[in-house]
């Protein structure tokens, strides 16, 4: 049984999640409204730019958010194989939208769900926002990112839908790249969803674009945990999603 989202689900979440930046940037545009006629004229032109810019910027993020996340296909998953796999572990960073409908995709698979999220680590407010307002999925797992509690070769396919990225620091990403591989089955594979700090995350989000790693980080990542990468898929233009196979598996 297909999953269907909520219309709007998606931007209303960044909304929901972030709304300290947005009321911050509401608050400022109308001290600019009280303020502005007590501005020397020169001062209060680059603030009229300023802040034009930036309700630009926000708007067309928006924008964009919607059209990833509440227009396009990118929670029908397309990228899954066919095929059930037997077993499957899902990982997330505290939110969870995707093992849900990837148990309706799959009835039969034997799925297993953990969150590496650490409240330590991974200060960001929006993810202790949503993790309030969204509940985990039944009997997930509560994990650490260096040690994943299976034994080699368990699973057919591990997905990571924007949370491997959470993981700032390069020697404990490789080191969760490779115990990935450690529960690996030998013809398994993982599949690594997220957004890429280029061009077009840039045109999208700006200086936000800097919180995602640039393709070279990530095949980095997987060259020292040696994995290779099978193909790379677009869920448009500002969404890649990495197709994992243990280094000289050909199959």
């Amino acid at each position: 049984m297909e999953i269907k989202r909520k219309p709007f689900q998606g931007v209303i979440n960044i909304i929901r999640f972030n709304w300290h930046f947005y009321l911050g940037g509401a608050i400022i545009v109308c001290l600019y409204v009280l303020f502005k006629q007590t501005l020397p004229a020169s001062i209060e032109r680059i603030f009229y730019y300023l802040i034009t810019l930036a309700c630009l910027g926000i708007a067309n993020s928006l924008l964009i958010s919607y059209y990833i996340y509440d227009l396009s296909n990118l929670y029908q998953l397309t990228w899954l194989p066919i095929k059930t796999p037997s077993k499957i572990l899902n990982i997330n960073a505290g939110f969870d939208e995707t093992s849900l409908i990837i148990q309706s995709k799959y009835p039969d698979a034997e799925l297993t769900v953990c969150d590496f999220y650490d409240p330590i680590k991974h200060t960001e407010i929006s993810i202790a926002r949503a993790r309030k307002a969204y509940p985990p999925y039944p009997n997930t797992i509560q994990i650490s990112s260096h040690q994943l509690p299976f034994v080699d070769n368990t699973f057919d396919l591990v997905t990571i839908i924007f949370a491997a990225h959470e993981i700032r620091n390069d020697e404990e990403r490789i080191l969760f790249f490779k115990e990935l591989s450690r529960i690996l089955k030998s013809s398994g594979k993982i599949m690594v969803t997220e957004h890429l700090r280029d061009f077009n995350n840039f045109l999208a989000y700006n200086i936000g674009c800097f919180h995602f790693l640039p393709k070279s980080a990530w095949f980095n990542t997987f060259k020292e945990a040696n994995l290779e990468v099978q193909m790379e898929m677009k869920s448009t233009v500002f969404i890649s999603t990495f197709i994992l196979q243990k280094n000289g598996n050909s199959h």
